[in-house]
């Protein structure tokens, strides 16, 4: 027969619960102690050569340093960057597939109406390894205007005769250009490519005219003489290409638009990996190499990691979700 509970019985039972928990966290305890064994992969959403590989690849070789394990990157271009990301979801959750995403995937809720994960539930939000803000270039050659002013009144006075392209349909690239045309009021035509290496090369190539660029990709053109820097979509001016000045100077205040990349983990990696992969990332992004290609290509040196930066997703889901509906935006 059973017999009611006693008052002081509750230790025993309380003892029993942390016993437990204990031999529960154990295991946890040693993956995290033994990992990495093996070589990890970085998924990174986009064609080689864009934005995203300028951050990934540096960080790649560091943690490969760091870890003693090699870290592999695996390019899967497509759709926004949704394709990579969709693989990366997908991929097992056991601390040896990563995802290296950026603002685009903030804007492809928006975008895609059946995308098979969600960036908010299908990752775990690491760490913000980038940040850098857009900047207008154009092809010298294609566009006479060689400042702000200059460039909004040839686009009013031509509407729909010139063309940027961006890295992809739903990329921030793509809604840089959307919400400039709306601040402006001009109309300039949109040509989506399968990422910012491809984009860059036509737009030197001059089979298109000018772009909406993450600083990363365009800071060499420009520095070079190859592109021409209209003005930075940034509160200050970038170290990167300290002439050039930003939208706000040139009198568009709110023209405020950055690309960030970023890491997650496929829901379910086990929290203690990701706690000891936030410590490596911030290890590896304060190394005096990393500073160095970080400012070199226009981006400070986040600090951003785990609810923190989960909360900087939700709410450019949100601001993105904003300018899509009032633009009209679509995948071309």
């Amino acid at each position: 027969m059973f017999t009611k509970t006693s008052r002081n019985s509750a230790f025993p039972l309380n003892a029993l619960k942390k016993a437990l928990f204990l031999i529960c966290a154990a295991p946890l305890a040693v993956i995290a102690q033994e990992w990495p064994n093996k070589p990890i992969t970085f998924v990174v959403p986009f064609p080689a050569g864009g934005g995203t590989d300028a951050f990934a690849r540096p960080l790649a070789a560091q943690l490969t340093e760091q870890l003693g394990k090699q870290f592999v990157i695996d390019n899967r271009g497509g759709a926004g960057g949704t394709v990579g990301a969709s693989v990366a979801a997908k991929a097992a959750p056991d601390g040896y597939t990563w995802f290296i995403g950026a603002t685009h995937h903030t804007i492809a809720p928006s975008m895609y109406k059946n995308l098979d994960y969600d960036i908010e539930k299908s990752f775990v939000p690491v760490a913000m390894i980038a940040n850098v803000p857009q900047v207008l270039v154009v092809n010298p050659q294609k566009v006479s205007a060689r400042n702000a002013k200059e460039f909004v009144e040839l686009m009013k006075k031509n509407p729909g005769k010139y063309n940027y392209a961006s890295a992809g349909s739903g990329t921030v690239h793509h809604l840089a250009g959307e919400l400039f045309k709306i601040q402006t009021g001009t109309f300039i035509t949109h040509i989506p490519y399968r990422g910012a290496g491809p984009a860059m090369s036509d737009l030197l190539a001059g089979q298109v005219d000018l772009e909406f660029d993450g600083l990363a990709t365009s800071a060499a053109q420009i520095n070079g003489g190859k592109l021409v820097a209209i003005a930075l979509a940034s509160n200050k001016r970038s170290s990167a290409i300290p002439n050039v000045p930003t939208f706000q100077e040139a009198g568009l205040p709110d023209y405020v638009v950055s690309t960030w990349y970023s890491m997650f983990a496929p829901v379910g990696t086990p929290k203690p990996i990701v706690d000891k992969m936030i410590v490596e990332v911030q290890k590896a992004l304060n190394t005096p190499k990393l500073k160095g290609i970080w400012e070199k290509n226009g981006s400070d040196t986040p600090s951003l990691t785990g609810e923190a930066f989960g909360k900087q997703v939700q709410a450019d889901v949100t601001r993105w979700s904003a300018v899509v509906k009032k633009s009209g935006a679509s995948l071309d």
